[in-house]
């Protein structure tokens, strides 16, 4: 069966404010909205597509996470995800271990594509897709803004700082997607109840022979330094001074 692997990831939702607790040692979760990544949900989207196309039979979304995980896995089974694969943990995983269990459910599933976000809005490491590929052993295509299939290969263009570039991978591959790649489909109520009997399989690290290990230390949060309030100049030579006195000159 040609499988489509999709890694999403929950995250705060865009539009609340990120507060950081009293004594610095993480962010405010209690009682804020949680969603699925932005860049996860493209991924998920064109995964969709890709099947509605005919290109792909199954799509299999993927997380891993505390139990707090399941209801962005029952969103993205009300989006049109076929299966969902709950790895459950209360441990904070770095992107290399996250990586190591996509390879293992890479191996289980046996996709011959994967789809994740490019990076994530809570932490931005955008380094999850990149690992995985070099752990599979396989092509990767990093930003996409364009997704092509063909008999056995994926014609990607990427989103890159001096404009696009357009790249041909052999599949299995794995490609992460920038914003502009499509438009998320809204998720209607009949949706949401027909996802509740799609299958759902929990899982552990131990079941998938990954062992996590920390390899980074967070010492403390901090919110950015509040903006100082601007200054109005008359003219170019004001300017010039007002640089020079906070020493930018």
């Amino acid at each position: 069966m040609k499988r489509i692997l999709v890694g999403i990831k929950r995250v705060v939702d865009y539009n609340v404010r990120i507060r950081i607790k009293p004594d610095g040692s993480g962010v405010v979760t209690e009682g804020v909205k949680m969603s699925v990544n932005p860049f996860d949900e493209i991924a998920l989207e064109e995964a969709l597509r890709i099947k509605e196309r005919g290109a792909a039979e199954e799509v299999i979304v993927a997380t891993v996470g505390p139990a707090d995980c399941q209801p962005q896995l029952r969103t993205c089974l009300a989006m049109g995800a076929d299966r969902a694969l709950h790895v459950q943990t209360d441990t904070p995983l770095e992107p290399l271990a996250i990586a190591r269990v996509l390879r293992a459910l890479t191996e289980r599933e046996q996709p011959f594509l994967v789809l994740l976000g490019k990076q994530a809005i809570d932490d931005d490491h955008g380094q999850t897709g990149q690992m995985l590929a070099a752990l599979w052993e396989r092509p990767q295509a990093t930003f996409a803004s364009k997704v092509e299939l063909s008999e056995g290969k994926a014609r990607v263009t990427r989103e890159i700082d001096t404009g696009l570039e357009t790249i041909e991978v052999d599949l299995p591959a794995v490609v992460t997607v920038d914003l502009r790649l499509n438009e998320p489909r809204y998720v209607k109520l009949p949706d949401i109840m027909k996802a509740k009997k799609k299958p759902f399989e929990t899982l552990t690290l131990e079941a998938l022979g990954v062992a996590p290990r920390a390899q980074l230390k967070t010492v403390r949060y901090a919110p950015p330094a509040q903006r100082q309030k601007g200054v109005r100049v008359n003219d170019a030579a004001e300017l010039i001074g007002a640089l020079k006195q906070k020493g930018l000159l």
